[in-house]
């Protein structure tokens, strides 16, 4: 009995081991499917866009300034304020200004009663010619001092209207509707003329701005179509055109500065500063795929190559390269529209070796198998 007992106790502990040995076994072959994303390659010419980063802006852009120069006493509005057309914004101390103004209108009234003074004795002159008591030349000096008189008049009214001005140009109003976009003086400063005070962003339009890199500014024109990706909401692109491109390269970056408008319908969907990407479509007629360039591996050869899922596994294609761009590179060989191309970690990927795609959402990915590209 007790051989029998001991018996039926190994039996018992060979089913469990086997038993744990089978479940090893299962949870094993599930580890050692390898999670990998994946992705389709994009296909070439009109269909494939470039990707450049902007950041939005307002079409009018005004850095606003005093016409005089002066002690800055009130700054009404600081950045981020909302202003209409007309609001006062900043005062200059208006002291000097009015002082200013005052001496004009004095100086107006001297050359007025100078200017009085010289037509009555210019009409009494002309009295005096008549009854040939004075020279016909004394007569035209007096008429010409009497013209002088008139000129420095003028001038001096011209000059108390250009102090009256002045004396309004200590306030700095709003010349439309808008927002401060920056402040850049604060009371108490010492301004001049023409220095800026704020920055303002009119409303109205909404453009992005990026730079065109040279090697590629032919294949852009004005008018263009494009799409306006915003960090701050991935996957959701807004139609634009380019409004403008530079005529020069800037002399330090070696790009084109180009503004992208936004469409009017999606104004309202941007702020003033965010970030962007803007996607602008080729029209160079390239007819390869495109993937991305963290999916491009290089073999002890230096022969480039690609990994993809066909049926489950991992395998290795080699591929020719284009011209690289700034996310994304064109290649010819065996690849397919149709292949998912693993977009990253293929350094740690082994041929043949069972992986499990998925999306850059972390969902899984139903490969379909696709036929083999004819030679």
């Amino acid at each position: 009995m007790k051989n029998g007992f001991r018996m039926a106790g190994v039996s018992a502990m060979v089913l469990v081991a086997a038993a744990l040995a089978g479940c090893g076994g299962k949870e094993e072959a599930a580890t050692a499917l390898r999670p990998v994303w994946v992705v389709q390659p994009q296909a070439g010419g009109a269909g494939a866009a470039l990707a450049f980063p902007g950041e939005v802006h307002a079409r009018e852009e005004s850095p606003l300034s005093f016409r005089v120069g002066g002690k800055l006493v009130r700054r009404a509005v600081d950045a981020g304020a909302r202003v209409e057309q007309g609001q006062v914004l900043a005062e200059l101390d208006p002291a000097d200004q009015a002082l200013q103004a005052q001496a004009a209108q004095a100086q107006l009234a001297a050359a007025e009663a100078e200017l009085a003074r010289s037509k009555g004795d210019l009409d009494r002159y002309a009295k005096l010619v008549e009854q040939q008591l004075v020279s016909r030349s004394t007569y035209d000096a007096q008429k010409a001092a009497y013209e002088a008189a008139a000129g420095q008049a003028r001038a001096a009214r011209a000059q108390r209207d250009v102090t009256r001005n002045q004396a309004g140009y200590t306030e700095l109003r709003a010349p439309r509707a808008g927002v401060i976009a920056s402040r850049q003086a604060e009371a108490g400063q010492v301004v001049a003329a023409g220095q800026t005070i704020f920055v303002m962003a009119a409303d109205g339009g909404r453009e992005v701005a990026i730079d065109l890199p040279e090697d590629r500014i032919r294949q852009f024109k004005v008018g263009d179509t494009a799409q306006v990706e915003l960090w701050s909401a991935p996957g959701q692109r807004l139609p634009g055109t380019i409004r403008e491109i530079a005529a020069a390269a800037d002399a330090q970056t070696r790009s084109f500065a180009a503004r992208v408008a936004l469409d009017a319908a999606a104004q309202g969907e941007v702020e003033l500063g965010q970030s962007a990407r803007v996607y602008l479509p080729q029209s160079n007629g390239d007819a390869s795929l495109h993937v991305p360039l963290s999916a491009l591996q290089r073999g002890e050869d230096g022969a480039a190559a690609v990994w993809v899922v066909r049926e489950g596994k991992a395998l290795r294609v080699p591929v020719d390269t284009g011209k690289f761009g700034s996310e994304s590179v064109p290649v010819t060989g065996a690849l397919q529209a149709g292949d998912w191309v693993v977009a990253a970690g293929g350094h740690l990927l082994r041929e043949g070796e069972p992986v499990a795609p998925v999306d850059r959402e972390n969902r899984p990915v139903a490969v379909v198998a696709s036929k083999p590209k004819a030679d």
